[in-house]
């Protein structure tokens, strides 16, 4: 049976593609009757899938890692709750923006707390959308893509840079190895930051990079204090898009620059189609958002916060490959297999088990399947391009 190969033989990549095209579903269903007995194999073969690309970095590596980390900072016994808090937020089970907007640190850390061990596992250290090019691996788009903000923001050896909503740092790291500069991560979620840490000292940045935990609505920074100033798709979490760019703005120094990657709705959406709401509210709820702003509104709050916008662009509009290609199910890839349909269904089951023998804590299964109405929005909201995970734009405080 094919799991039990990949599982038990470790059978190798390449011939893993003659095997997947049309899959008996009953095979996957009698195979992972027995997963929680064998999940250590998992790990095994998905080293071994993911090494056929030496420039994809997953530092999840197998089902114990995602296991371990599942529920963050939240003791495991209290994951259950946790999901139940986090999931009464949204509107699909009564939640309204107001008090999303107005609880959004509780309800941004608990997202993260649940998630991040999905994300890193998945999707690897820098979680985050890229415009793609043909015969280009995701990882190689998403390091090209943290090149070019660094690029445009002309950052030069020896600057001081912020990156606001950092995450466990993987785009922290990119931009300091490439730049030479020193970058401070600014997270709200203590269990990221951890993660992060211990990453920059496997990754031997851990002189020129550091993390601070705060509310990037209120930064502990004095005015002035930066050289230059990127977020990437992390601002889309704020309550007031003018609160937090006016913040951006303080502790950035007069003549430079701030340049960021915003989740946005386009003018494509129609806020009166329910078809167009409903794909809105699949991806608030599975990315921990209060509301999506619209690239108009974030643009408008830029203005108001004092910048001068040097341009902005839609960066999907361009991009030779559909960003939300790794979610689309209908697509397969080996150097991405873990967010295919296949490798999806694989982790579904595999929760599914760790969740069962007690590996991975009560609720664990929920989160992953509002992680899946997530990709399911944010393909759907790709394919009509009501969507867009990249509004890019460059702006400056005046001198």
């Amino acid at each position: 049976m094919l799991i039990w190969r990949l599982l038990f033989e470790q059978t190798s990549p390449s011939s893993l593609l003659d095997s997947v095209s049309h899959p008996p579903i009953h095979q996957f269903k009698s195979d992972f009757a027995t997963l929680s007995s064998i999940h250590s194999r998992f790990y095994i073969f998905t080293n071994n899938l993911l090494q056929t690309d030496n420039r994809v970095a997953m530092s999840k590596a197998g089902a114990l890692d995602l296991a371990s980390g599942l529920g963050g900072k939240i003791q495991k016994d209290d994951v259950l709750s946790a999901v139940d808090k986090y999931e009464k937020y949204h509107s699909d089970f009564g939640g309204v923006e107001e008090d999303r907007k107005a609880n959004y640190t509780d309800m941004v850390n608990k997202y993260y707390d649940l998630v991040t061990s999905f994300y890193e596992y998945g999707w690897g250290e820098s979680f985050h959308f890229a415009p793609r090019w043909k015969g280009e691996s995701l990882r190689e788009s998403i390091k090209r893509h943290e090149h070019f903000l660094a690029l445009q923001l002309c950052l030069k050896p020896g600057h001081k840079v912020l990156d606001v909503g950092c995450g466990i740092g993987g785009p922290l790291r990119e931009t300091a190895r490439f730049s030479s500069t020193s970058v401070m991560g600014i997270n709200n979620n203590e269990y990221q930051i951890t993660r992060g840490k211990a990453l920059n000292r496997v990754a031997g940045v851990d002189r020129t990079c550091d993390f601070t935990k705060a509310d990037f609505m209120k930064m502990p920074f004095s005015e002035n204090s930066f050289d230059a100033v990127y977020a990437i798709e992390a601002t889309c979490h704020a309550p007031d898009a003018v609160g937090c760019y006016k913040e951006i703005y303080r502790v950035l120094k007069p003549g430079q620059s701030f340049a960021a990657y915003e989740w946005c709705m386009t003018d494509a959406f129609d806020p009166n189609n329910q078809e167009h709401k409903k794909i809105k509210a699949e991806i608030e709820i599975g990315d921990g958002l209060p509301d999506i702003r619209s690239t108009r509104q974030c643009l408008a709050a830029l203005k108001e916060a004092g910048f001068e916008v040097i341009w902005e662009q839609d960066l999907a509009k361009d991009s030779p490959l559909p960003w939300y290609l790794p979610l689309d199910t209908s697509h397969f890839s080996i150097s991405s297999f873990r967010l295919t349909a296949i490798g999806r269904f694989i982790t579904k089951n595999m929760v599914m088990a760790l969740e069962s023998v007690g590996l991975a804590p009560k609720g664990s299964q929920r989160v992953q399947s509002f992680l899946e109405k997530a990709a399911e929005g944010l393909v759907a909201g790709g394919k009509k391009e009501i969507f867009t995970p990249m509004y890019f734009f460059l702006a400056q405080k005046p001198q």
